[in-house]
């Protein structure tokens, strides 16, 4: 099941790396855009996490930048932690083998254990962060060191991780795991559709009956399901590969594991089935070989990823130690073990069943709602939509995370695959539509979920049936417009840092006021119509005047020294970063007196000529009519 068949990797590696090195960036820049991008991709987080920080430099103490991977209150998963993962970005000759392993590992649990003093003051402030979760951590909760390379790790470097780890844990407690991940990493989930001749076949050995021509059901032994993913792993390298189809290019290793099922494992395996719902495998088809023994072409598991991963982990660390001799209490769980099953449904959906795939995806699955947004690849209409963007716009929708990647790839490798020049990522578009059209800057900025197949703003977008490719085309043009001015990490000005939610909602609030001035209605289809009249060439005044106007409110609203600031608002409570993802935001006057007293001073401002310059109103109505 090699992807090489269809993009190389060296190619793909080639492609991916263009990012990082564009712009000539100096050193520290590269390892911090190498490791920004590759923990995006890895771990399926937004580009405007507020819970990744960069401390990378002098007096970083080993880490790079940290990541907060928090467990979801809507998860179905009460016994899951959080895990916090410390990065270390080696990026081209900043890493050379071994040494590099144990060396900057050391480091990193020394400055965990206090040994390491010398550390810049946003190191010394993470550091006493991760030392608190360290004291107050529940057997649930994780922290994990991973080193981010561009190449896979060879067995050597596998196994100074390992020394690694034992090391963190003899020093730091039971919590601390170690971790890699690579480039390759990436393309081996990025890739699909492989040649029909390269496809993967194991062996299952289950109970099962056959009910009708498409649907297995009944029931595996533990060690057996251990065996089958084992094989997997050995045939593609990656087991996180065997919950990619169709759903997502990838999915993030090392996801939160659910401590019930790992108890259950460890203490009464052979009760297993009764405690678990199972899991759905789908298949290219499947055939029986034996009364108990069947071959799966192409499997895929769409429902059970928190059992079977639990499964895996458990199973793993206690069989597979290289052990040779014998432990009574070893022997025992084996003999619990060997009694214990997980009830299995395998559903074959055939070379083209893309129907059966997506229905026995979607309804078979209960993750939680952050990774719901990658189920937008299922949606129809986003994959008509991203066939429109194209033909209409010569915009890439991407619709799968990683799917840029490829497209850049095969556009530089085949001349017959349609050029693009411009991308955007359908879930971040539908952000923009819900701060800017829909009136929900703080909800945008702070939550996932409502913006994900099945959350209220998704049903309300899509299922309002005048939801089109236009307004898609729309928000992309404001999105770019907030990336060529730089919101987020590393902005020019600190009142950018994390106000582009904001930005999207006031910008469509003053153009509002021109359409009340225009005699136009205010509607969601009026402000797509002007942004795109705005935004057409020719028409950069207006676009220019607008957009200066809305960054005059951001940057009087953060700044704090201003009488009319965020930080004076009533309802102000000294977080933040907690305000401006408030749901209130902007909806309620009692909760943002301020906000929507600096833009209705900018509307007035709008409307007033200057030494006989045009009104910024009259040049964007004019830009409309």
């Amino acid at each position: 099941m090699e992807p090489t068949d269809q993009i190389p990797y060296e190619s793909f590696k080639e492609e991916w790396l263009k990012d990082i090195l564009e712009g000539n960036p100096s050193t520290v820049d590269k390892g911090n855009r190498f490791a920004r991008k590759l923990l995006i991709q890895w771990l399926n987080f937004d580009d405007n996490e507020t819970d990744v920080i960069f401390c990378d430099g002098c007096g970083d103490g080993g880490i790079d930048a940290v990541y907060l991977d928090r467990m979801d209150d809507s998860e179905d998963n009460a016994n899951s932690g959080n895990r916090w993962y410390l990065v270390q970005s080696k990026y081209g000759s900043a890493f050379y083998g071994t040494d590099t392993l144990l060396i900057e590992g050391q480091k990193v649990i020394e400055t965990l254990d206090g040994k390491r003093l010398k550390l810049s003051s946003l190191a010394s402030e993470i550091v006493e962060r991760l030392q608190n979760f360290n004291k107050n951590a529940s057997s649930s909760d994780k922290l994990q060191l991973v080193f981010a390379t561009v190449d896979p790790l060879t067995e050597a470097e596998e196994r100074a991780l390992k020394d690694i780890r034992s090391m963190g844990r003899e020093r730091l407690g039971d919590f601390f795991e170690t971790g890699a991940v690579s480039v390759q990493t990436i393309y081996k989930r990025v890739l699909e559709n492989v040649e029909k001749n390269n496809k993967l076949k194991l062996s299952f050995s289950a109970d099962l009956v056959q009910s009708g021509s498409d649907l297995l059901v009944g029931s595996v032994k533990l060690i057996n399901l251990y065996g089958f993913l084992k094989a997997y792993t050995l045939k593609t390298g990656d087991i996180d590969l065997i919950y990619s189809k169709n759903v997502r290019r990838f999915l993030g290793a090392g996801r939160k594991v659910n401590q019930g099922i790992a108890t259950t494992l460890n203490t009464n395996p052979e009760n297993f089935g009764l405690y678990n719902n199972g899991i759905t495998i789908v298949v290219e088809k499947f055939e029986c070989l034996a009364s108990d023994k069947y071959e799966l072409v192409d499997p895929y598991i769409v429902n059970g990823c928190q059992t079977t991963r639990s499964i895996w982990d458990v199973l793993n660390k206690k069989l597979d130690t290289g052990a040779t001799g014998t432990n009574p209490e070893l022997e025992n769980w084996k003999e619990c073990l060997s009694r214990g099953i997980v009830v299995v449904k395998i559903v074959k959906v055939g070379t083209h069943g893309e129907k059966v795939l997506t229905d026995t995806t979607r309804f078979t699955n209960s993750q939680n709602a952050v990774g719901q947004k990658d189920f937008i690849s299922l949606e129809a209409d986003f994959r008509r939509w991203a066939e429109q963007m194209s033909a209409k716009y010569n915009v890439y929708l991407e619709i799968q995370r990683g799917g840029w990647d490829s497209q850049r790839y095969l556009q530089k490798h085949s001349p017959n695959t349609k050029q693009f020049a411009e991308y955007a990522n359908a879930f971040d578009l539908l952000k923009v539509y819900g701060s800017g059209w829909l009136c929900e800057p703080g909800l945008a900025y702070g939550k996932n979920p409502p913006f994900a197949p099945g959350g209220s703003i998704f049903k309300r977008i899509v299922e309002s049936q005048q939801f089109t490719v236009d307004d898609l085309y729309a928000t992309f043009l404001l999105y770019k417009l907030a990336a060529q001015i730089g919101f987020g990490r590393g902005a020019s000005k600190a009142t950018r840092g994390q106000t582009k939610h904001l930005f999207y909602f006031v910008f469509n609030e003053l153009l509002k006021e021109c359409l009340l001035q225009a005699k136009l209605p205010i509607t969601t289809d009026s402000l797509t119509a002007s942004i795109l009249k705005v935004f057409a060439p020719g028409k950069e005044e207006a676009k220019t005047s607008l957009c200066e106007t809305a960054l005059n409110v951001v940057d009087d609203y953060l700044t704090q020294e201003k009488e009319d600031s965020l930080f004076k608002e009533p309802e102000f409570k000294g977080d933040m970063n907690a305000f401006l993802k408030s749901e209130k935001l902007g909806k309620s006057r009692d909760f943002s007196p301020k906000l929507d007293y600096l833009i209705n001073i900018q509307k007035s401002v709008m409307r007033k000529s200057y030494q006989g310059s045009p009104a910024i109103r009259e040049i964007v109505i004019q830009a409309l009519s």
